[in-house]
């Protein structure tokens, strides 16, 4: 995966390895400033499986937001 398949939306819809605690690919609105850039196992451009383990603080409500969208 390159760099720029794994750059997400903040809004972008959700794909399936999205949860609470995790997100496919970076969805920092800044990723070359984020605290976790490069840190293998936690950022996605450093993972194997492109998930971003770590993502923001306001990643939490943002997903129950996204998955509320999905239901409707």
């Amino acid at each position: 995966m390159n760099n720029k398949e794994l750059r997400v939306p903040f809004g972008a819809k959700l794909n399936d390895l999205d949860t609470e605690l995790q997100t496919y690919g970076c969805r920092a609105n800044n990723p070359d400033i984020c605290a976790n850039n490069s840190i293998p196992g936690i950022c996605a451009f450093s993972s194997d499986d492109g998930v971003c383990r770590k993502p923001s603080r306001a990643w939490k409500k943002k997903y129950a937001e996204l998955k509320e969208g999905h239901n409707e």
